[in-house]
């Protein structure tokens, strides 16, 4: 399997199709597996609640587009901003166990997304409000 733009263009339109306006193109074998690792494209719109994933560090690699992720203190206040925008260099980041976060879509984007298994829903305590 190849990672090109035919494929970023296909997961694209179903993030554009899909309410939620983001999609996941999952390259783990099952939601069991010990990695957990996808493509996810996101655009302009999309809202992702302020979690933390306490069992497990995230890391995000942008593969187009641009966007913030945005880290957050336990009372919500906004701590770290990180530009992601290959224009500028800013490839990825590194997301530690337990950091509360969220992202911003500033134009239609494409992230290599890994973070440990198996998949866990977010509970109501990994949110904030």
């Amino acid at each position: 399997m190849t990672i090109d733009d035919r494929l970023l263009d296909e997961v694209t339109e179903q993030a554009a199709e899909s309410p939620r306006l983001r999609m996941n193109y999952n390259l783990h074998d099952s939601l069991d597996a010990k990695a957990q690792r996808l493509i996810n494209v996101l655009l302009p719109g999309t809202i992702l609640p302020i979690h933390r994933h306490c069992h497990t560090a995230e890391t995000y690699i942008l593969l187009r587009g641009r966007m913030n992720v945005v880290f957050y203190n336990e009372m919500g206040g906004e701590t770290d901003r990180f530009e992601l925008d290959p224009v500028n260099g800013n490839y990825g980041v590194q997301i530690p166990a337990g950091q509360w976060h969220t992202i911003e879509v500033v134009e239609p984007s494409a992230i290599f997304e890994v973070k440990d298994g198996p998949y866990t829903p977010l509970r109501p305590e990994d949110m904030l409000d």
